[in-house]
């Protein structure tokens, strides 16, 4: 077995130069994570703001026909809803890599959900305190699947919102369940966000072990 540089096979580096594994990186894990919640809640903006690449987003003016249903928040100017999802990609280090994928916040695409969902490691809801009851069907989706989750109470500019206890009693979600204010436009926020739905998970596993 050579044991110096001058042992090397013919045709091969010397030995003092061959590449150290222990320098070799890992490729980072990728995980998947979701971001639900109502119609005009902040989904398609916090993935925006969160996302390192151009997001992918799949908004389409609202029609007269859907007006009904496609009703926006008080105040807002919004137009467009989400038809299919919207996508991003946030790099928390060397190591993490969170892939982002926004929900459609109406009911008639949750046909969509399962295939979302598949493979999710946890979930951000976000939440209009003036309509929380329209964050009921992404809690209540996550529940049923067993998917970690936190509750997003999105900040609006001009708007009063409820007091963060007020949120957990009107959504009703479990004790461990983390209900924290954000803010869907700023980038520290939402990377906040992310941390704390992955400390969650990190938690529930621990419990589960």
């Amino acid at each position: 077995m050579p044991t110096s540089p001058d042992d090397a096979p013919p045709g091969h580096p010397p030995l003092d130069v061959l590449p150290d594994d222990s320098d070799h990186q890992l490729p980072p894990v990728l995980v998947k994570i979701l971001i639900g919640g109502g119609f005009g809640a902040g989904k398609t903006t916090a993935i925006g703001t969160l996302s390192e690449i151009q997001p992918v987003v799949t908004e389409a003016a609202m029609t007269v026909r859907a007006a009904g249903l496609d009703v926006a928040p008080e105040g807002s100017r919004k137009s467009t809803t989400t038809v299919a999802m919207d996508f991003g990609r946030l790099t928390l280090d060397d190591s993490l890599v969170l892939y982002l994928f926004g929900t459609p916040g109406q009911d008639r695409f949750g046909f969509t959900w399962p295939n979302l969902t598949a493979g999710a490691l946890g979930g951000i809801v976000m939440i209009d305190s003036g309509r929380v009851a329209d964050g009921f069907v992404a809690i209540d989706y996550f529940e049923q699947i067993w998917l970690p989750f936190v509750v997003a109470v999105n900040r609006f500019a001009g708007r009063d919102t409820l007091p963060l206890d007020d949120v957990r009693a009107a959504t009703n979600v479990d004790p461990d369940v983390p209900v924290i204010g954000v803010d869907a436009r700023d980038h520290e926020s939402m990377k906040a966000a992310t941390l704390c739905l992955l400390d969650h998970v990190l938690a529930r596993a621990k419990g589960g072990a």
